[in-house]
């Protein structure tokens, strides 16, 4: 009991998401001591009638911290559930499953989380489990699934259950101060420093004549129109992207990329996409949208700002278009914005 309490206030005082399963999978290791060879967490992706299972976290009995798997795939491209038959089977009955392998070959038990964001926890042990501990871990992923929850209520948009604007600031700074810090002062060249690693972007969506959808179809039919762009965001992002709903018709998606190049296809595609749909009642419609890269500590409005005004260009020059800001600098389509007091070095 008392390492419960315990183990409840340690989970229930976080609030970020990433530290949350870091001390999830800690506390199991911590509390079940050496018996545990290791410990993943999966998020289990439910695309139509298949379900996809992708890897989130691993720590081996010999690491000293969790790594994280970061995979970056698209949609589809994660691997089906019921290639995994025990994951497979915990998910599919909402019970904890265990196997045991031939003698002396470690225990898998598998524990689902079914509310909200369908999880999975993998613990490894070098022998069968006692019942209490079982029952232990079911307690801990629960309370886990419960802060998650709790979480989601707070950061998710009511309408799309996209990311709501209060959560951008912490996530953008995060990003920026985990970039390598580039030496350059100009924009063209912080934009080539960057170019041979794998840097943050922001990009900006702003859906077009919107206003027009309220006053013709209603705003039933315009909440719609926006519940099924935030649908075709999804659909068009990996699962390691960022998306919001900033308010509005506005809509904003955090991700990394190795280029710029790669950004704008994803972007590109997330246009064509949203163009090429038929939205019930309304028919057509488009979108436009800015683009940036992030810097190295980087202020969020500031690159907010310089997305919006690739936003604002794309509007004024005929909507339904896609434009980077940097390249709208170099090609004299934008001035860029100096802050008092900068230094910035022209030769």
């Amino acid at each position: 009991m008392k390492d419960l309490t315990h183990s409840l206030s340690l989970l229930t005082g976080l609030r970020d998401r990433e530290a949350l399963e870091d001390a999830l999978v800690d506390l199991v290791f911590r509390c079940l001591g050496p018996p545990v060879q290791a410990v993943r967490l999966f998020r289990v992706v439910v695309e139509g009638a298949r379900d996809r299972c992708m890897p989130v976290l691993e720590r081996r009995a010999a690491d000293t911290e969790s790594r994280r798997m970061e995979p970056n795939p698209l949609p589809g491209e994660l691997a089906v559930l019921d290639t995994q038959p025990l994951l497979n089977q915990a998910f599919s009955t909402g019970t904890t499953q265990s196997y045991a392998g031939p003698s002396g070959a470690p225990w898998t038990c598998c524990l689902p989380l079914l509310e909200g964001v369908p999880m999975l926890l993998e613990v490894v042990l070098s022998n069968a489990p006692l019942a209490a501990d079982v029952a232990w871990l079911e307690d801990l992923f629960r309370v886990y699934g419960n802060v998650v929850s709790l979480l989601d209520y707070g950061e998710k948009d009511s309408l799309t259950e996209l990311l709501n604007r209060k959560t951008f600031d912490v996530a953008f700074i995060k990003a920026a101060a985990g970039l390598k810090h580039a030496s350059h002062k100009t924009l063209d060249q912080e934009r080539r420093h960057s170019a041979h690693q794998r840097g943050a972007w922001l990009a900006v969506l702003d859906i077009d004549h919107f206003k027009r959808v309220n006053d013709t179809c209603g705003h039933l039919i315009g909440d719609e129109v926006l519940l099924l762009v935030a649908r075709l965001m999804r659909s068009c992002s990996r699962y390691s992207d960022l998306l919001y709903r900033f308010g509005g018709e506005e809509f904003v998606i955090l991700m990394r990329c190795d280029s710029e190049t790669d950004a704008l296809s994803a972007m590109e595609r997330l246009r064509r996409t949203i163009e090429s749909h038929r939205f019930p009642q309304v028919g057509t419609i488009t979108a436009s949208i800015g683009l940036t890269e992030v810097f190295h500590n980087d202020i969020p409005s500031e690159a907010f700002g310089r997305a919006d005004e690739a936003v604002y260009y794309a509007k004024s020059h005929g909507r339904n278009q896609l434009h980077s800001y940097q390249r709208l600098v170099a090609e004299g389509g934008l001035v860029a914005q100096v802050k008092e007091g900068m230094v910035v070095d022209l030769f």
